[in-house]
């Protein structure tokens, strides 16, 4: 199944969004056999969307819309479309009762826009989206497809999973495919790629291995295709074992799991209490660790200690120590750790403390050093990270690398 995929919008060309959709999209199809050709962003503009698509039909088997499905005028869409497959607006009785509905419970009222919206070419499969008021639309012609979805993107995530995937498998079955995902942090994709050099080369050619890094962890993603679904899903799952077993200090889970959920779940497996004191990053890592559902059961709580006057006064760090080595030195972090096992009473605590950027630094302590410690009452580790000058990823980078030092530091000094 060859597919391209056209996300539509000014706001897209304009940067004013990122296109998120296509990337989603194509991850999924991926996971069904499908490839992916060719990725399109194009303008609000009736001409250009009735051109793109009907070259992206000529060329693919099923092209995949996003976006000017809405109830503005700017949303335009079906129009276009309805003037491709040359067929008429017909209003869509259900569709609009579903609105009212949806407006009812909302307590609002609806407008003509919403009247309008529902008018849908009389030639489309109708799609139940159960997130919003636009439904997709699914159009055949000359053994083709061309699905239309909204642009908003939980919108169009559960019309793929819900409606669209599984039609597609249904008119496309494909060759037999099979993933397994090891999930990794503490090492970046080169030098995973050292340790597992003879594994790689080992791999035959069915299966396929690809890294996929990300801002202190990498993804990686082993893909079997063969004729047999139930070989190569027994091939791929003695591929995935051995690959974990040859980074094993590294692995911190498969599939999906993000990080703060493995290390939450690690930290409630051994009956313990964290807690966090964070300069730099100003309650990020905490703020990582609460999206987890139940992380109150491992999370104590935590201090943004942003201020030398904060960290000495909630974290007990000694004036001394701050005048005689700076807010940013391992000195201060290892007080900092102190204070939180103590004013928090938990089990173990991690603090930061740097110089995220993009000013603020010294020949001495450049932007982008940052000094971590994570520790109990009898050990506290620390270490020192040197990034960039862009602030938002130092941030993010420091609070993925404070959940491995937490992971590793508890799987070191809490064995089963």
């Amino acid at each position: 199944m060859n597919v391209h995929i056209i996300t539509i919008g000014d706001e897209i060309l304009i940067g004013q969004i990122i296109d998120t959709n296509s990337a989603w999209m194509a991850g999924q199809l991926n996971l069904i056999g499908a490839h992916v050709s060719q990725i399109n962003s194009i303008g609000d503009d009736e001409e250009q969307i009735t051109d793109t698509v009907r070259r992206s039909l000529d060329r693919a088997d099923v092209v995949l819309l996003t976006g000017g499905l809405g109830p503005t005028k700017d949303d335009i869409t079906k129009n276009s479309l309805a003037e491709l497959f040359q067929c008429k607006l017909e209003f869509h009785q259900p569709t609009y009762e579903k609105i009212l509905k949806l407006f009812e419970k909302w307590g609002r009222e609806t407008t003509p826009a919403h009247k309008a919206q529902c008018y849908l070419p009389n030639k489309a499969s109708i799609l139940n989206n159960k997130m919003g008021t636009a439904p997709g639309m699914w159009f055949e012609k000359n053994e083709k497809v061309l699905v239309s979805m909204p642009g908003v993107p939980y919108e169009m995530r559960y019309l793929m999973e819900n409606e669209v995937i599984p039609k597609l498998q249904s008119r496309f079955p494909g060759q037999p495919i099979a993933h397994r995902t090891i999930l990794t942090a503490g090492e970046g994709e080169s030098r995973i790629a050292v340790r597992i050099q003879d594994f790689e080369e080992s791999l035959p050619s069915h299966i396929k291995l690809a890294y996929l890094p990300n801002l202190g962890h990498v993804r990686l993603r082993l893909t079997a295709v063969g004729s047999d679904q139930a070989q190569i899903e027994v091939e791929i799952e003695q591929k995935a074992m051995e690959l974990s077993n040859a980074i094993s200090d590294l692995v911190y889970g498969h599939g999906e799991i993000k990080l703060e959920e493995a290390v939450g779940q690690l930290l409630r497996d051994k009956g313990l209490m964290l807690s966090t004191a964070e300069s730099c990053t100003g309650g990020y890592v905490s703020h990582l660790i609460t999206t987890i559902p139940g992380s109150s059961t491992y999370f104590k709580g935590g201090i943004v200690a942003y201020s030398n006057d904060v960290k000495m006064q909630q974290l007990n760090v000694n004036q001394e120590t701050l005048e005689s080595f700076g807010a940013v030195s391992e000195q201060t972090v290892t007080e900092m750790v102190r204070g939180s096992l103590h004013q928090l009473g938990s089990d173990l605590a991690i603090a930061i403390s740097g110089i995220a950027g993009p000013g603020g630094g010294s020949p001495e302590k450049p932007v982008g050093t940052i000094w971590m410690a994570i520790g109990n009452h009898r050990i506290i580790n620390t270490q020192k990270l040197q990034l960039s000058k862009n602030r938002l990823k130092n941030i993010q980078y420091t609070g993925n690398k404070a959940l491995n030092m937490i992971r590793e530091f508890v799987n070191q000094n809490y064995p089963l």
